[in-house]
């Protein structure tokens, strides 16, 4: 059923924001602002067929918003810059700082719910564990720009004295799943996996450079994208109190068992060797992430997650092995 709202998506050519518009089309929602940098003509292909009603440059969008003044209903604030190697600390301040500070200003003005992209990468080395509590954000020590960035608006957030009607920060662990096709580098494990598997036969993982983790049990934990699409969807119906919301499983996984599920998801043996992690971000890497999910439970969420198992078996042969999009 068609349905009137109008709702905002930044990163709307993305992995996870051009995901989150399929999600709203299937829902009903057409009347969708989609806004990103759209000259990079990889991240085409993730919008293909979508229904949306308006297009807007990134960095016209404001300009955009003052002249036309649309009514909108709900904006789901998923772009930013996220590469964790980009160590220009200026373009994160300017993507993942000063854009996030005016979309919360604008929300604030006219009265719009706002969902924000947070990140798992605030939690730094993981010392202080991976509560979404309010208190941490200012006590957290990122170990990059990116997350340093992301860090830093979740603690702006939260020191505002007017907000939007009700907003949530998610803070995305590791996302894997369709349409991450133009992410290069930074794409998941998974897509790197399978991409090695057809090309050589095998996949070379990351030595360990601690001695209590053995080469391959780093532990992520790895959250489909499908799972992270229906949190989003139940917050935007649901509204629950405001704040910073994990989004992950709830449970770490090797990265080994995250090849070896991909093998399977291709009916073949798995192949492992492993190599040297680059310098560059050697000192910067997180050995084991696990989300603290009680707050989103609490608030009432009751859907299951997909086991890694499940969500890397269904990623592989229903898209990576067809080159199909969400």
């Amino acid at each position: 059923m068609q349905k009137s709202a109008t709702i905002v998506v930044t990163g709307a050519a993305g992995f996870i924001g051009s995901c989150l518009v399929a999600l709203l089309n299937e829902k009903g929602y057409n009347n969708l602002i989609l806004v990103d940098d759209f000259s990079r003509q990889d991240k085409t292909p993730n919008l293909e067929n979508r229904k949306f009603s308006s297009k807007q440059e990134r960095e016209s969008f404001f300009e955009w918003l003052t002249l036309y003044k649309p009514a909108v209903d709900f904006i789901f604030h998923i772009g930013a810059r996220t590469d964790t190697t980009e160590f220009d600390y200026a373009v994160h301040q300017h993507l993942n700082v000063d854009y996030s500070q005016k979309i919360w200003r604008y929300c604030t003005a006219n009265n719009i719910p706002l969902i924000y992209a947070s990140s798992a990468a605030t939690y730094g080395s993981g010392d202080l564990g991976y509560s979404d509590d309010h208190d941490l954000p200012f006590k957290l020590e990122p170990l990059n720009p990116y997350g340093v960035s992301k860090n830093e608006f979740d603690k702006w957030a939260l020191l505002q004295k007017s907000s939007p009607p009700f907003w949530a920060g998610l803070k995305f662990f590791n996302v894997y799943g369709p349409n991450e096709y133009h992410k290069g580098r930074m794409a998941s494990v998974i897509w790197h996996a399978f991409n090695q598997v057809k090309k050589d036969g095998l996949v070379k993982l990351f030595k360990s450079h601690r001695p209590d983790f053995k080469d391959g049990q780093q532990l992520r934990d790895f959250v489909y994208v499908k799972d992270v699409l229906n949190v989003c969807y139940w917050l935007m119906e649901n509204k629950p109190a405001s704040g910073l919301y994990n989004l992950g499983t709830g449970k770490a996984r090797a990265f080994e068992d995250l090849v070896r599920a991909t093998f399977s998801g291709l009916d073949k043996p798995a192949r492992i060797s492993f190599i040297d992690m680059p310098e560059d971000i050697r000192d910067k890497y997180q050995y084991f992430t696990e989300a603290n999910m009680q707050k989103l439970r609490q608030a009432g969420y009751r859907q299951p997650f997909h086991s890694l198992e499940e969500g890397v078996d269904d990623y592989v042969r229903n898209y990576l092995a067809t080159g199909k999009y969400f």
